[in-house]
């Protein structure tokens, strides 16, 4: 018989790509934390048996975490999440005590808080160099302090060679309460597409992840809507037929949910002046185009790095969404999810501002689902496909602004009021934590 699935707990929880892939690893997400009231919504919509917090860490207890989850006294398996941090080292101060890096020390006292037997710490890869990585040791120091062991060396995994059609690396650090056997880094199972082989299957390309959707331009509806109940769909690749839920393998150990699988969903139209599309068209796969700048997608290899764009509290600023290989336009949010890895049946906010940014800022699901089942084969957990279907939440959690995402929670808005004399942002605890960077080599906040 199988045993219980093993809990987990998501913090700073965006979307919900962690969750996702964890989910389909067999573990049941029990509560996620979130303080962007919008990203809050479309993590409930999509995981709605998840307790959502829609709040800083700051301040926030592991009681309330076990109360919210109605778990009770029962073990947490795991702790995960990536917190927004500074990384900056000073003279005569430990760096993690810098109160920037705040939320870094909020998720360590969380961790035991919950008595969690094991964390997956995830973060940008521009922590590991520089001055940055003095602050990686400490807080390597600070895990070890409290009672918790740390594989090493710990190591930058790139999503492209975990089946994800996309160049993204990210930190991950996995740790356990001492005494406890410690998970190794899942091993790679794929080469990227139109790169060198390594002895492994080439992964999926662009052109397998984008070929057989609809095209959004064909549907005038979605210039006001970010979705038609009934498209044409084209052959699926192999990744496709994933992401579609066409393969029986598709939902791992994860809940199956229902959904339409004839609709497309998260792909409102784009507006391109006419000059836009000529320098689009002009521009060849795989390079960037001069004046915006914008990475053409190559079709028969992997897209750059995706990013989220800012909050209103830095500017509003647009993320960059690539160009499409074989259209003369910016690719949509459906597209740039099934970059990511993330399935059609996942929603994102149905603005492309907010949807973009949900996607930019959430680790790639299949990438989490290799990581978590490295914890899954450390627990020893015989796991069995769970027979619940879930229903999706409601559609109007992917519609609200920030004033109805935040009635819908009951919350202020926990975006910073700008000061008016100097124009910057009051940078509490709880803005830095609203400002998930894009994963370059800057760093969260």
């Amino acid at each position: 018989m199988p045993e219980k699935r093993p809990i987990a707990i998501d913090l700073f929880a965006g979307a919900g790509g962690l969750s996702l892939g964890f989910e389909q690893a067999g573990f049941d997400v029990m509560a996620a934390v979130e303080i962007d009231p919008i990203h809050a919504a479309a993590h409930k919509f999509n995981f709605p048996h998840c307790a959502v917090l829609p709040k800083s860490v700051v301040g926030l207890s592991g009681r309330e975490i076990r109360k919210t989850a109605k778990i009770g006294n029962r073990k947490v398996d795991v702790v995960f999440g990536g917190p927004p941090c500074q990384g900056f080292s000073l003279i005569g101060q430990r760096a993690l005590d810098d109160d920037r890096n705040a939320l870094v020390r909020e998720f360590v006292r969380i961790v035991v808080e919950l008595d969690a037997s094991y964390f997956v710490f995830e973060n940008v890869k521009g922590l590991t160099v520089g001055k940055h990585k003095r602050f990686l040791e400490e807080l390597i120091e600070t895990f070890e302090a409290v009672g918790y062991e740390i594989r090493k060396p710990w190591k930058v995994l790139n999503a492209s060679f975990y089946g994800v059609p996309q160049d993204r690396e990210r930190l991950i650090l996995l740790g356990a309460k001492k005494g406890l056997p410690l998970p190794e880094y899942p091993m790679p199972i794929v080469s990227p597409a139109g790169k060198p082989a390594i002895n492994l299957p080439i992964g999926p390309s662009c052109a397998d992840a984008l070929g057989d959707l609809p095209e959004a331009e064909d549907y005038e509806h979605l210039s006001f809507s970010d979705e038609v109940g009934q498209a044409r769909w084209g052959k699926p690749s192999d990744y496709a037929k994933k992401m579609r839920c066409l393969d029986e393998d598709a939902w791992g150990f994860g809940y199956v949910r229902k959904w339409n699988a004839a609709a497309l969903t998260s792909s409102m139209r784009t507006v391109h002046t006419p000059i836009s599309r000529r320098r689009f068209a002009e521009t060849e796969p795989g390079q960037v185009e001069p004046v915006s700048r914008f990475f053409r997608l190559p079709p028969q290899g992997v897209s750059n790095t995706l990013r989220a764009g800012t909050d209103s509290a830095r500017g509003a600023f647009t993320s960059p969404r690539p160009i499409h290989y074989a259209k003369a336009r910016c690719i949509t949010v459906r597209e740039m999810a099934r970059l990511h890895g993330f399935p059609d049946w996942f929603r994102l906010h149905e603005t492309k501002w907010h949807g973009a940014r949900q996607v930019g800022n959430a680790v790639p699901p299949p990438l989490a689902k290799a990581i978590a089942g490295s914890v899954v084969d450390t627990l020893g957990i015989k796991l069995a496909r769970p027979k619940e279907i879930l229903d999706l939440g409601d559609p109007a959690l992917l519609k609200m602004d920030m004033s109805k995402a935040c009635e819908h929670w009951g919350i202020p808005n926990p975006i910073g009021k700008r000061d008016r004399k100097s124009g910057a942002t009051k940078r509490r605890q709880r803005d830095i934590e609203m400002e998930h960077l894009a994963p370059t080599e800057e760093l969260h906040g």
